[in-house]
């Protein structure tokens, strides 16, 4: 429920079409977040995202990209975009805009880096694209797969945010990493569900739908199978699957940039696709938030600066969700090692940046857990930056307060002394933009 301005209760003062009229504002913002109305204007917002950039430059002829005639603009648009291959994974479930292209044999492969995804279909028409904007979250573009003069993305919008602006992406446009139960062809056998995963997910519920490549012992999941309908759930062949390092045996791994689909790259997608997210989610609540406190304000004759209780909560419980998913808050545990393929593991951790000792947010466990020190590199991201001031003050003041052992609530009993410790030290050494009070010695 929307939270009222204390003022608006005492509408006996105030004009009665004034009540009138904000009710009938807040009755919309109830129903629905409306991403297209201010001050989102989503659909017409300038973008300022990495694909968009990269469009001034091409048209700037600062870049071009390179038609190859056995992978089109693929290779020199991951160059464009900094894009490492050893990212690659394969999905071979019918859940793309060319599902009709794709099947076991001919899966989409995808690349990414912290804040552009991109998927290529064998003999496909288009790329598909999506790229983080810091104020906008997700924005959607494809990229004709035929050799033009000029070749450049174009942004899309229904055609992408019917699927990926839901309950599955916080209600608002962006990324949805899910896992299905494919038949021989690919096509998704619906009653027997799915799962949207995350990094909180259970390892037998993840990666229904893709190719797997890596080792990761006794632990079990969905991935490299195909399955009849209906399901036998309680009689999966996991074991069949499982601790795969070469995918001869299903598809043609010389079709692709890579033979790998690698196992710590989707771990790594798992995570960052749902905190890009929540980060969107959260500043768009924000943002709205505070254009109803605007909007009061002026039916009201408000001139106080200070934000009404229900707006405050808002823009904290904005933040709280945030600092959960940098602090892996109910990540799955894992119980063996897991290993990639295609080095992925290691291009990942070498981008640092690195404290005075030499760590890294980006370093990998893979034993117990994802990452050595459990707070996310998303920290450093612009999309994290950009959260209104009202949201990044409270996330950071909480922040501090749980990385120097102020705050023990139990949402982060997972994290150690040291855990707290190690972040602490790497964020002061490393991340820009920290209130005064972190680089004071902690209590």
């Amino acid at each position: 429920m929307v939270s009222l301005h204390p003022k608006l209760f005492a509408f006996r003062r105030a004009p009665v079409t004034v009540f009138l009229v904000a009710a009938a504002w807040l009755a919309d913002a109830r129903a629905q977040m409306d991403f297209d109305r201010e001050p989102i204007n989503y659909s017409t917002a300038v973008c300022v995202d990495p694909v968009a950039k990269l469009q001034t430059r091409l048209q700037n002829g600062q870049v071009k990209l390179e038609f190859d005639e056995r992978a089109g603009y693929l290779p020199a648009l991951l160059r464009a975009l900094s894009i490492s291959e050893t990212s690659q994974i394969l999905v071979f479930s019918k859940t793309s805009l060319q599902q009709a292209r794709i099947n076991p044999q001919r899966p989409r492969a995808l690349y990414f880096s912290d804040d552009v995804y991109v998927g290529a279909v064998n003999r496909g028409e288009v790329l598909e694209i999506s790229a983080v904007d810091p104020h906008l979250g997700a924005v959607f573009y494809t990229l004709a797969q035929r050799p033009s003069d000029r070749p450049a993305p174009v942004r899309q919008l229904d055609s992408c945010t019917q699927c990926h602006a839901s309950s599955m992406t916080e209600g608002v446009p962006g990324h949805l990493v899910r896992s299905v139960y494919p038949d021989a062809q690919g096509q998704l056998i619906l009653s027997a569900g799915s799962f949207r995963t995350t990094d909180r997910s259970p390892l037998r519920e993840r990666w229904g739908g893709w190719y797997v490549t890596g080792t990761h012992g006794g632990q079990r999941h969905l991935g490299n199978l195909l399955f009849r309908d209906p399901v036998d759930l309680n009689n999966i062949d996991y074991e069949s699957a499982a601790n795969l390092t070469d995918l001869s045996g299903h598809m043609n791994p010389a079709d692709y940039r890579t033979p790998h689909s690698d196992i710590v790259a989707l771990m790594v997608l798992e995570h960052q696709a749902a905190l890009h997210n929540q980060i969107a989610a959260a500043n768009y609540r924000a943002r709205l938030a505070l254009r109803e406190q605007q909007v009061l304000n002026e039916m009201l004759n408000n001139t106080s600066p200070d934000l009404s209780p229900g707006i405050l909560r808002r823009l904290q419980r904005a933040g709280d969700d945030v600092l959960k998913g940098l602090l892996f808050v109910g990540e799955a545990e894992l119980t063996d090692t897991i290993q990639g393929t295609s080095g992925f593991a290691e291009h990942f951790a070498g981008l640092g940046p690195r404290d005075r000792q030499g760590r890294s947010l980006r370093e990998f466990d893979l034993r117990r857990r994802m990452f050595k020190y459990p707070c996310s590199y998303l920290i450093y991201s612009e999309a994290l930056d950009a959260l209104p001031e009202e949201v990044r003050s409270h996330l950071y003041q909480r922040l501090w307060e749980i990385v120097t052992a102020q705050d023990t609530n139990d949402d982060f009993a997972h994290l150690t002394r040291e855990d707290r410790r190690a972040i602490y030290e790497i964020l002061c050494d490393t991340k820009s933009g920290l209130p005064d009070y972190w680089m004071r010695p902690p209590p």
